[in-house]
């Protein structure tokens, strides 16, 4: 049986607006985790003020700016991203473990919420946080060169995590495995993965409408909205693998 895009895409709408509950719980919850990490391991506002003194902002590059400022700056700004990064990075893997358990226990009839799903998922977030970490890092290698790797990067690795939880394999076998799978049913993940990217570049530019919220609401919503837009992709991917295998 041939699988087409049009089925792929039904099949992922009809079982998203049956678990749209669950689903939006789960991301506002992986939102708000996010959000209260990045608070706790972010520099206070007094150390945060220490990057607008001196002469950094009147640097015409990024580069530029960090070698003019001073090595405490520098340690600010350092710690403020691997807060950032490492928030975000735990966020996803929850979610994603969640979406992951989520979805074979729904479809084997059992009723399951979001709280639920993502504890069931704790035996793969070790596996799912480094293959995360390595998935992100070569993405974002790939858009530094060019933006066609990266994409291509994105599409050939995006089964990686549905193969790790529904095999049971490392985080290595799943990529490989998925890289071959990726570059066949190329025709079947580019336009999702595209459509994903494109999704969240809308929603980081839909975030200014939101400067009028307190700071804190204001991050929550935005990854909320974009933990959604992760949730379709992966129900669609994870409803690939299952016909393909």
């Amino acid at each position: 049986m041939s699988i087409t895009a049009g089925s792929l895409y039904r099949d992922t709408g009809n079982f998203f607006r049956h678990q749209l509950v669950t689903i939006a719980l789960m991301a506002l919850l992986t939102s708000f985790i996010t959000m209260m990490i990045g608070k706790a391991l972010t520099p206070d506002a007094e150390q945060m003020q220490i990057l607008g003194d001196g002469a950094a902002g009147s640097a015409s590059s990024l580069m530029e700016m960090v070698q003019n400022m001073s090595p405490e700056q520098q340690h600010v700004l350092l710690r403020a991203s691997a807060a950032g990064t490492f928030a975000s990075l735990v966020g996803n893997v929850l979610l994603l473990g969640g979406m992951l358990c989520l979805i074979p226990m729904v479809s084997s009839g059992q009723r399951v919420s979001a709280l639920r799903a993502i504890g069931a998922s704790a035996p793969y977030l070790p596996r799912l946080l480094l293959m995360t970490f390595l998935m992100t890092l070569v993405i974002q290698l790939g858009f530094m060169v060019l933006v066609v790797p990266g994409v291509l990067f994105a599409v050939t690795l995006a089964l990686s995590p549905v193969i790790l939880a529904t095999e049971k394999v490392g985080v290595f076998a799943a990529m490989r495995a998925s890289v071959r799978l990726g570059w066949r049913q190329m025709r079947l993940i580019a336009p999702a993965v595209v459509l994903w990217i494109v999704a969240k570049l809308i929603l980081l530019l839909l975030a200014s409408s939101l400067l009028s919220l307190p700071p804190d609401v204001a991050s929550v919503v935005i990854n909320a909205l974009s933990n959604l837009v992760s949730a379709i992709l992966i129900i669609y991917l994870s409803r690939l693998y299952m016909l393909l295998r």
